[in-house]
């Protein structure tokens, strides 16, 4: 009936208790069949040895090796060759209370609810972490309600489940492999009307993790561009995957119909997210050669003169020559805006601390960002792009 997988990647002191813990307990507590299937992702150390130690062990055990990383690459695999009806995985250092398998499965069992995934992020929840990683979490799940129009609280918790026929669906739309695997199945579940269940849970942080947070954002930040676009363009098919799933169909948009605040607010995030990556990216690389401040000119800059045309066309369908220079003007007005807050928040970050570390500076700019993302939402929408709206 369950499916549970554990992905793991040099694990080899943890995989064996977590796995004869996980075991146990479905063997006890867990009222239908089960199994359990260990996916090494190119391990370099002793753990898909002892992943097959435990295949030979346990009847209810198995494990596979895959020749490369990627938590997305190994649910793929492991879920698209399963035979059980409902396909599970969590995070092998067990994070979250095993009590909540049986209530996130149950649904799915029952034919009720089509995904389920543990949250983090509820009322109801009993979460031990640091504020830096619970930051984080909830920015990320903010960002996702912002940019991509999600509605679940938590796309990264590592306790998630999935009816096998909704993933034949899914998977072959699904291209991250990483990280980001677990927010584009969700978004596209969710927009294929599928009902997704939320499990509250108790969750206790693994300190010994060995997540690279950094290139974790990065790859985040690049796939909620990717598949905003998609989304945007109408590459990924969720019309035709509505229709296969039987669910309502989606409102079509119009060409030449103008788009209203909704449209306009979802268009806006997914351009500011590429403009906040590419202001990162370049912030980053000019750095270490002019310092913080120009560095943050020069990157804020250019990302603004391709922001403020990128919404010109794509979120406010303003076409022509008409007003460019006018327009683009007073972009940089907002520009200025920006620049004031950035600038002033590099300031007092410098006055607190004399060396902050790279890290640190690039967080403090994000935040300010994001602040100077609503007020410039604000500035074009009612006061450069009003005109153009007004004669459209």
């Amino acid at each position: 009936m369950l499916d549970v997988v554990i992905p793991v990647h040099n694990e080899q002191t943890d995989l064996e208790p977590c796995v004869r813990r996980l075991h146990t307990y479905l063997a006890t507590h867990f009222p239908y069949p089960f199994h359990i299937t260990i996916a090494d992702n190119a391990s370099t150390d002793g753990t898909l040895e002892t992943a097959r130690r435990l295949d030979a062990e346990l009847a209810e055990v198995s494990s596979v090796h895959l020749p490369q990383k990627g938590r997305g690459r190994a649910l793929r695999a492991v879920w698209s060759a399963s035979s059980a009806p409902v396909l599970a995985y969590m995070d092998v250092d067990l994070s979250t209370d095993l009590a909540a398998l049986l209530p996130l499965v149950a649904p799915l069992i029952s034919g009720h609810s089509d995904l389920a995934i543990g949250t983090r992020l509820s009322r109801g929840s009993r979460v031990v972490r640091g504020t830096k990683r619970q930051l984080i979490s909830v920015g990320y799940n903010l960002l996702l309600r912002g940019t991509l129009a999600a509605r679940f609280s938590d796309a990264q918790c590592g306790f998630k489940a999935i009816r096998a026929e909704v993933a034949g669906r899914l998977l072959p739309l699904v291209e991250d492999t990483g990280w980001f695997f677990d927010t584009e199945l969700l978004v596209l579940a969710e927009r294929s009307g599928l009902r997704i269940h939320e499990v509250p849970v108790d969750w206790v942080d693994d300190p010994d993790s060995r997540v690279d947070i950094v290139a974790t954002a990065v790859a985040d930040l690049k796939g909620i561009a990717r598949l905003g676009r998609a989304l945007l363009t109408g590459a990924l098919p969720v019309a035709d995957l509505r229709r296969q799933l039987g669910r309502r169909a989606l409102e079509p948009l119009t060409p030449g119909v103008p788009v209203g605040l909704p449209r306009q607010l979802a268009r806006f995030a997914v351009i500011g997210v590429a403009s906040t990556l590419a202001y990162v990216l370049l912030f980053a690389v000019l750095r270490g050669a002019v310092g913080a401040q120009p560095a943050n000119l020069i990157a804020l800059l250019a990302t603004a003169v391709a922001n403020t045309a990128a919404n010109r066309r794509l979120t406010f369908g303003v076409t022509g020559r008409d007003g460019v220079g006018r327009h683009q003007a007073q972009g940089l007005v907002v520009f200025t805006l920006g620049l004031a807050l950035t600038s002033g928040g590099l300031a007092v970050l410098h006055a607190v601390t004399a060396a902050p570390a790279r890290l640190l500076e690039i967080g403090v700019l994000v935040l300010a960002n994001l602040a100077a993302t609503v007020l410039r939402f604000l500035l074009l929408r009612g006061w450069v792009f009003r005109a153009g709206r007004t004669a459209r």
